[in-house]
Order: C-alpha cells, then sequence, then structure tokens
C-alpha cells in the first residue's frame, strides 16, 4: 500500500484530517509515544475532558481518546485504553495506552524498539482517532521519508486528505463564506435566536452575532467551535487599514470554583461587588478590568495564577484565582477545565475584523483579510494570563438585590488586545478571502 491509497484508506473511514510522526525507536507501547514538547497535540485530537490524577505536587493531566486502529483491510478496531498524558513539569505530551484492550492493534509495530516506523493518526468526523502504524522497510515508509512534509505541527506533519474539489476542505469552505459575506458589503444588524429565527440586533456589539447569523450560527452554551471546525471571532476596528486594532472577548467560561460557584454569583456579587454607579436603584455590579497580580481597589480582590510558575504548571489543582485580601478564593477556573475549553474550541480559529456604521440603520461591513490561528498551547495562554496581556473583564449585575428572588446577569470574560493575538497560538496567518 502506497500513500494515496492509505489516505483513500482514511477518507472512507471518514477522516477529515490526517497528521503522520515517524517514530523514534523508544516511542512504543512501554515508554509511550512522544507527541511534542508543548500541550499543542491537544488541539489535534479531540479527547473527552482533561482531568488531574496523582499527587497534585507532581502534576499529571491524562485526556482519554476514542481511538480505533485500521487494519490493512479497512476494519477498525477500537482501544478503549488510549489516551494522551500530559507533563506539565517538562511540558510534554505522550500517547499511551493504544495497545491495551485491543484485538487488532498492531502489538508487533509498538512494543519493542524498531527504526523508522511511521504513526498516522486521523481525525474522523464525529471525534474518533483511527490510527494506522508501518514499519520501516515498508513502502508506506519509504515513501513518507522520501517526500519533504509541506506542512508540520509540532512533531506531526499534516497530509492533505484526497477532497471531490477544493471547496471541499474546510479552510476552502470556510473563506468562500467569508468571501460571500465580504462581498454584500453593509449588513442590516442582526442576530440569530436559538430556534434559528432572525431578529434584529441593537446593542452596540452586534457585530459578532450578525457575522454569526450570515454564517448560520445559532447560539449555544457548548464548547466545540462554531462553523466547519473554526471558532469565529469577530473584532471591531476603525478602520480596515487598522487590522489588529481592538479589544477581543477571547473566552466566556464560568467559574468553576470558589465562593462564585459554591456559594452562588448572587452570594458573589453581594459580598464583593458594589452598588450601580450610575446611581440605578437596588441594583449591584462586580466588574472592572483584572490582571494578574494586581488588587483591583472596586473589589478589593487579586487576579492570581495558582500553581503556576516560570512557564510552568507545579500543581494538577492549579487555577486563575480571584482571592480576597485574606487568600479567600472569591471566584477561580481550575486548569483542566480551561485547557479543554481552550485547546477543542480553538484548535482552528478564525478572527475578522468588521466596521459598524449607525446611521441610517446599524449595519456592519467584514474585511477582505482575515486571521487564520491554530496550534492553540495552553501554556502560551498561562504565560498570557501571567504577563497581563489577557485579563478578566466581567460584566455581572444583580437587579432587585435586596429582594428574595433577584435577577442575575451573568458575564464572565477573558479578553485580550488584538495585536497579541500570535503571543497565544502556534501560527497566525493573514488571509485574503478574495483570493
Amino acid at each position: 500500500m502506497n500513500l494515496d491509497q492509505l489516505k483513500a484508506r482514511f477518507v472512507a473511514a471518514g477522516c477529515k484530517r490526517l497528521y503522520a510522526k515517524l517514530l523514534a525507536e523508544n516511542d512504543n507501547s512501554k515508554n509511550q509515544v512522544y507527541l511534542g514538547p508543548d500541550f499543542s497535540a491537544l488541539s489535534l485530537f479531540p479527547n473527552h475532558g482533561i482531568f488531574s490524577e496523582g499527587n497534585p505536587a507532581k502534576p499529571i493531566y491524562k485526556a482519554m481518546l476514542d481511538f480505533w486502529w485500521l487494519s490493512p483491510l479497512g476494519s477498525l478496531s477500537n482501544a478503549p485504553g488510549a489516551k494522551l498524558i500530559l507533563y506539565p513539569q517538562y511540558p510534554e505530551v505522550r500517547f499511551s495506552g493504544f495497545l491495551i484492550g485491543c484485538r487488532d492493534a498492531p502489538n508487533s509495530l509498538l512494543n519493542q524498539r524498531l527504526k523508522n516506523r511511521v504513526l498516522f493518526m486521523g481525525v474522523h468526523t464525529d471525534g474518533r482517532i483511527i490510527g494506522y502504524a508501518t514499519d520501516g522497510e515498508s513502502e508506506l515508509s519509504v515513501e513518507f521519508r522520501s517526500k519533504h512534509p509541506t506542512t508540520t505541527i509540532g512533531v506531526f506533519v499534516e497530509l492533505n486528505l484526497p477532497v471531490s474539489n477544493a471547496a471541499d476542505s474546510p479552510r476552502s469552505g470556510l473563506l468562500k463564506e467569508l468571501r460571500r459575506i465580504h462581498e454584500l458589503g453593509w449588513i442590516v444588524s442582526k442576530r440569530l435566536s436559538r430556534k434559528g429565527e432572525v431578529l434584529p440586533c441593537k446593542a452596540q456589539n452586534c457585530g459578532g452575532y450578525t457575522l454569526e447569523a450570515e454564517l448560520g450560527v445559532t447560539p449555544n452554551g457548548r464548547s466545540e467551535p462554531d462553523y466547519l471546525g473554526y471558532e469565529v471571532k469577530q473584532t471591531a476596528v476603525p478602520s480596515f487599514d487598522r487590522l489588529d486594532s481592538g479589544v477581543i472577548t477571547l473566552m466566556t467560561p464560568e467559574p468553576t470554583g470558589g465562593i462564585y460557584s459554591e456559594q452562588g454569583p448572587a452570594k458573589f456579587v453581594r459580598e464583593f461587588g458594589y452598588s450601580d454607579k450610575r446611581g440605578r436603584d437596588d441594583r449591584m455590579n462586580f466588574g472592572g478590568i483584572f490582571r494578574s497580580g494586581r488588587r483591583h481597589a472596586g473589589t478589593n480582590l487579586t487576579l492570581m495564577l495558582l500553581g503556576y510558575d516560570k512557564g510552568k504548571i507545579t500543581n494538577t489543582d492549579g487555577a486563575i484565582a480571584l482571592l480576597d485580601d485574606s487568600g479567600r478564593v472569591a471566584a477561580s477556573w481550575d486548569f483542566g477545565g480551561l485547557m479543554a475549553h481552550w485547546t477543542r474550541k480553538h484548535a482552528h480559529a478564525v478572527y475578522v475584523p468588521s466596521m459598524m456604521r449607525s446611521e441610517p440603520l446599524r449595519e456592519y461591513r467584514f474585511a477582505e483579510n482575515v486571521r487564520l490561528a491554530e496550534q492553540p498551547d495552553f501554556i502560551r495562554l498561562l504565560n498570557a494570563f501571567h504577563n497581563g496581556v489577557i485579563y478578566y473583564d466581567p460584566g455581572i449585575k444583580l437587579e432587585q438585590a435586596s429582594s428574595s428572588k433577584p435577577k442575575i446577569k451573568l458575564r464572565s470574560q477573558f479578553r485580550i488586545k488584538s495585536r497579541d493575538i500570535p503571543e497565544i497560538y502556534g501560527k497566525v496567518e493573514t488571509v485574503d478571502v478574495r483570493q
């Protein structure tokens, strides 16, 4: 079997992406398979969530995979023990458990030290990972090693899979739609309801809603990419000559720990919030800009990175946390949850600049130049928090605060300046959607 025939097998098995790694001799079931010196592998391969295990002071994270081995004849066999193991202290990611409990696993290739083997890992449309291994003397291995890789992601080479036409690829499909939207010119502000109904949008932040409405993206709370596997982010700019100006809402995760999570947002706002500064009756707010290590005077809380030091995770119980002056955790976001959200939802992202005009109607235009970003590494993200590049900018309000049934609006958001986007991805490129 040659490389084109193998690609056809992966397509027939339902894969949308294919990666390959030339294995080192010690890449085997005993030593595990090395997948890179950072956490970027998490963005390539869907998983069932990230959890910590063992002594928190000796941090290890694991992520179970829905992994299947592809046989030379095209059949699939599940490997229920397959998982990614993250060692933050180094940092690195390894692939483990891929032979356990699997009837047709390539045991003879992966349970010993051998040269020039190649591991292929395809990503199925439903999130399964499909693997194939070949020995160092095979036609596949020789052909793979003889061809200079054109696209590398960490330790992997990304291989283009055959499609019926160029528009079938996720990237081409995305750019085609963004070109269509660009060519529409000014678009009346709108949004989609959860049922897919087109509704008017009159708020200040309707640019993102208008773009999502054109793409057919309905609001949802799932931590999954928006469109064709891409997380879509609109960025407001004063002109298309200043594409990296402005501020972007990167993520909107709710806290998973502290008083906010354990006793509820209303209790949190009552203890750490403040009366509405515009004098609106019986209303309390919690807002402001929170950067790492800086005490916020309006709330007396300080944003801290717990279990992180000098570019490494030192404790698997670590979190981004808001602490009061006595060290109590008012709210926190655990590293495991943030890591899963960041690497899954932002594996492929597109940042689309927009301009707005309010007369005669609120309307938006979307630029021809967009930024495509990939390889979101969690350590890069934590470094950006540590350096104040990413900050917490909540907008939480509690109305009828003195009543037994107050109304609360939640808005926890992490933000970043548009020009700093390259700091949190391994690869960012500017693309003209017209080409």
